[in-house]
């Protein structure tokens, strides 16, 4: 993440070096079914860090240009997820960053379910959603329909992932 200030967005959501992020217990979906997301977790999940990148074109619409789009805030996210579960699992807590592209863990055994990355942040922030040809998109206030989701969910405290987000912060 680029040295930014980072100011309070809608819903408590922070944005730096645009990419906004907000970290959350998790979702009752993560809770409920935590078994089926991350078999072989043992420790229960105690936070979601849910990062939003803008992008250059409406993500709904499918072009040349949103698949390209996609790609590359896919490896930004990865990138920077890796990053953190690195900072999580130091302090000896997990972390799992979960695929935008197809809703499985990265970092753990894929269980029976996939998550949604919208549908968390339609839970997490009331973030309005909508939907073409069985594929649905966040509605961003400010950026609207190009935005790009992703999901990391940690067994650490949300106090922790953000110390570990400002730390990362403040030595970039």
């Amino acid at each position: 993440m680029g040295k930014t200030i980072a100011r309070k967005c809608v819903n408590g959501a922070i944005e730096l070096a645009q990419t906004q992020y907000s970290v959350h217990p998790p979702s009752q979906f993560v809770s409920h079914y935590q078994d089926k997301l991350l078999p072989d977790w043992l420790c229960p999940a105690r936070s979601m860090l849910i990062v939003l990148q803008p992008c250059d074109c409406d993500l709904l619409e499918r072009s040349p240009t949103a698949e390209v789009q996609k790609r590359k805030l896919r490896r930004r996210f990865l990138k920077l997820g890796y990053a953190i579960a690195v900072q999580i699992n130091r302090r000896g807590y997990t972390a799992a960053l979960f695929d935008p592209r197809t809703g499985l863990p990265l970092l753990a055994r894929p269980g029976e379910l996939k998550l949604d990355d919208v549908a968390i942040v339609h839970a997490a922030l009331g973030y309005r959603i909508a939907g073409s040809d069985g594929c649905s998109i966040v509605i961003h206030p400010m950026w609207g329909q190009a935005v790009y989701p992703s999901t990391l969910v940690s067994s650490a405290e949300p106090a922790l992932v953000e110390q570990i987000l400002r730390e990362m912060e403040e030595s970039s």
